[in-house]
């Protein structure tokens, strides 16, 4: 029987492979596929660090660990992963050489010393001598100087120096210093730059006089970021202090890469390893820079070339949103959603800001993950609090990578006045749910947000993601037992409208693919129709499966992991899965269940990985409005339709481009152009409308 799952960690590694298609593909402008080769890099290292370093700490802990999956030892997957990253990273340096040879077309030029000219040698000598040399801070390695500690994803230069006597060390130089410029201009004005990591390579034997250089290479290495929280916390200690704590130990956490630019001596990468406690098999070579990150600095030097970057898009007004009236009225009237970043995030956060001004208003909850660095949404909840309004606000400081940004919130909030919460025991809060409360003329009135994307400002203009508010009673009632169960420390038992994990997701999903099976097997339509960022949860696709096997036509818009192979024949022969990977990333979630009127529409927060489904606190909302529903079918069969952007799986697992017939359709593009077309018409419609009556 052919194998109807594909390993998670290899299926990670197709989805950034499709990354680095778009850096090479020649469709896309000049400058955005060097974005997209900046990105193949940082989803490699936060990968390395997460996944790999997940793998590595259960490699430690028991060698027999399998995946439930594909039976793969953690062992076996490092190994996988390890051999086809090497085979990726090599397209990954031919696309960067082939971009950087057209960007010399436009008169910028990225050169090393083989291509320098003597008077730019001579200027980066002197540069090196008065700039970065007094600033620099050489080790050898010895019995009296240890092996220093290299800081994560920072670039070092190591060098093997001869003594007199032939015996030979190790040198090191970090090249990271925040008083010298990355991209070194050259005089001339002619638009030649260096990295200053390669002046420092170059020079390095000026650091280490009376000394013979062996060999040299730049290096960098990636430490791991798994790092258990809930495991370590002691219930003595303040949250917030341990959790401070605990971003300092993960910056030590042990080497799960070494990336280097020069081959040396399998002798030295052998003492670099045991110093680093990094494995041979785990050293990359890389022929780009180590840190692609000053892309950015010559995209803004090209920036008079608009030809190399993607058309200007804004997000728009919402045409579903009046000006010069309350928004909360609005919502009270008819269920709203906006649709980023297509639509701007502004009506939300005018939300928010009259919410916090409102006398009517009692309370304001919110579960926050991420956040803007400058957060209008914090000025809003501040602001409330200030007003003498109640508000709630669940930080959650285990958001990997943002922990430090969330306790800086945290702070902030409960010094307005707000009651904070730091998440649950065990779960991670993951929901995106605001619940706005006040007294209305019949009672107690409850507007309710439920997103799949986070309260940032910043990434609602490049990530796609919806967001819905509703004055919904039962929705209302439902999010405030939510709240409640949080304050709590606890989670959700049952829910009749949200879909509500860890409790209330997964078995709702379960039982919504039944109701089409059995509809299927009464000989009546049934469809399903999933977008996901990932697909992981076995027992959720295993229940695909089995509605495949029942005739139960499925249809996914997965963009990253997705461990279901579809096209099976007598297994998932009536699954077919795509993956867009556009200028925008695809973050919004939508779940759909039936056909004609009985169709149900859910958006949320939550991915079909066994994290979101049973081990964090999601929240996904049915879609009520028959408008809404409308819309929320409309963009998912949009996606569906895509010949531009969209890779469609095989049943080897294999993703290729879908064919392009007839009409080229970029759904992304038209989702734009739907949302101007949209506003233009929203603004044509208030400028021809009649002057009201003067009834004076």
């Amino acid at each position: 029987m052919e194998n109807i799952y594909m390993n998670r960690e290899l299926s990670w590694l197709k989805f950034n492979e499709r990354v680095l298609e778009e850096a090479e593909n020649k469709s896309v402008p000049l400058c955005e596929r060097m974005t997209f080769v900046s990105i193949y890099q940082s989803n490699l290292d936060e990968f390395f660090r997460v996944r790999v370093g997940s793998l590595q700490d259960q490699m430690l802990i028991n060698t027999k660990i399998r995946d439930n999956k594909t039976n793969m030892t953690s062992e076996e997957q490092i190994k996988a992963i390890l051999k086809e990253v090497k085979r990726l990273n090599k397209r990954k340096d031919a696309a960067y050489e082939d971009l950087m040879e057209q960007i010399a077309g436009y008169g910028i030029r990225l050169i090393d010393f083989t291509t320098a000219k003597s008077d730019e040698k001579k200027y980066l000598e002197q540069y090196f001598n008065n700039e970065i040399l007094p600033l620099s801070s050489p080790t050898i390695v010895g019995k009296r100087q240890p092996f220093p500690f290299l800081r994560n994803q920072e670039i070092y230069a190591v060098v093997v120096l001869e003594t007199r006597s032939k015996k030979e060390r190790i040198g090191i130089i970090p090249c990271t210093n925040n008083m010298v410029q990355r991209l070194i201009e050259l005089p001339g004005g002619k638009g030649r730059y260096m990295l200053s990591e390669n002046v420092v390579l170059h020079y390095i034997g000026k650091a280490f006089k009376g000394y013979k250089v062996k060999g040299k290479s730049l290096i960098r290495v990636i430490r791991n970021a798994d790092i258990d929280a809930d495991a370590l916390y002691d219930e003595d200690l303040d949250y917030r202090d341990f959790m401070e704590e605990l971003m300092k130990q993960r910056k030590k956490l042990s080497p799960v890469r070494l990336d280097m630019s020069r081959e040396m001596d399998p002798a030295v990468i052998e003492v670099l390893c045991r110093y680093l406690d990094v494995l041979p098999e785990r050293v990359f070579k890389s022929e780009a820079p180590l840190d692609v990150s000053f892309i950015s600095y010559i995209q803004d030097l090209l920036r008079m070339n608009p030809e190399l970057f993607y058309e200007r898009r804004v997000p728009q007004k919402s045409a579903d949103f009046r000006d010069g009236e309350s928004i909360l009225d609005q919502i009270r009237k008819e269920d709203k959603m906006l649709s980023y970043p297509y639509e701007a995030i502004r009506p939300f956060l005018n939300m928010l800001t009259e919410a916090a001004e409102d006398d009517r208003v009692i309370s304001i909850k919110m579960t926050l993950y991420r956040l803007a660095r400058q957060s209008k949404v914090i000025e809003a909840l501040c602001e409330a609090a200030e007003n003498g309004k109640e508000v709630v606000v669940l930080v959650e400081l285990r958001a990997r990578f943002d922990e430090e940004n969330n306790i800086r919130w945290s702070r902030m909030l409960e010094k307005a006045g707000c009651q904070i919460i730091y998440g649950l025991e065990g779960y991670k809060v993951h929901s995106k749910l605001c619940l706005i409360t006040r007294r209305g003329e019949e009672g107690i009135e409850y507007i309710t947000q439920i997103g799949t994307g986070n309260y940032n400002e910043k990434t609602a203009r490049l990530y796609t993601d919806l967001s819905l508010m509703t004055a919904d009673e039962q929705i209302g009632m439902e999010a405030a037992r939510v709240f409640q169960a949080l304050t709590k420390g606890e989670v959700v038992e049952e829910s009749e409208h949200l879909l509500v994990a860890p409790k209330c997701l997964q078995s709702r999903i379960l039982d919504m693919i039944d109701e089409e099976i059995e509809h299927k097997r009464n000989g009546e339509e049934a469809y399903i129709g999933l977008k996901l960022n990932s697909l992981t949860d076995k027992r959720i696709i295993d229940k695909l499966v089995e509605a495949s096997c029942a005739g139960v036509h499925i249809d996914m818009i997965v963009r990253g992991i997705c461990c279901l192979i579809p096209g099976i024949p007598g297994k998932t022969e009536n699954i077919r899965i795509i993956s867009i990977v556009g200028r925008f990333l695809e973050h919004s979630r939508i779940y759909i269940f039936g056909c004609g009127e009985r169709t149900k529409y859910y958006i949320g927060s939550a991915d079909f990985m066994t994290r979101n489904t049973v081990k964090r606190v999601e929240v996904a909302a049915p879609v009520y409005s028959e408008a809404l529903k409308k819309r929320v079918r409309g963009i998912f069969d949009l996606m569906l339709s895509d010949n531009k952007k969209a890779r469609i799986e095989d049943n080897t697992g294999t993703y290729s481009m879908v064919e392009c017939k007839g009409e080229s359709i970029n759904s992304q593009e038209l989702l734009y152009q739907e949302a101007y077309d949209r506003a233009a018409n929203r603004t044509e419609n208030r400028e021809n409308a009649p002057a009201p009556e003067n009834r004076q």
